[in-house]
């Protein structure tokens, strides 16, 4: 399982990640994080495994959905392709209220 990152600490830390939102389209009208990249989870998994986001590998990524269960599951599939993921505890959510 991957690691999370809670919100406070994200937060402080944002610049130090590739931030990426694994939320279907519809739900981005809920607000986003600004500046991470919208790749819905199995976009983010297909890229992954096709090799097309080789050059995310270098950089430390943390991943979000709603409330966190995709947001796991997407870094947990970067990982096993070798990249430093980590996930959002609690999603958007926990962003929006921290």
């Amino acid at each position: 399982m991957a690691d999370k990152i809670k919100s406070e600490v994200l937060k402080l830390q944002e610049n130090d990640f590739v931030i990426i939102d694994v939320r279907e389209s519809d739900e981005l009208n809920s607000g986003k994080i600004e500046d991470s990249i919208h790749m819905p989870l199995g976009l983010a998994i297909r890229n992954a495994k096709k090799k097309q986001i080789e050059e995310l590998k270098n950089k430390k990524i943390c991943t979000y959905c709603g409330t966190g269960y995709r947001g796991n599951i997407a870094a947990d599939e970067l990982v096993k392709e070798g990249f430093d993921a980590i996930t959002l505890e609690g999603g958007y959510s926990s962003w929006n209220h921290s």
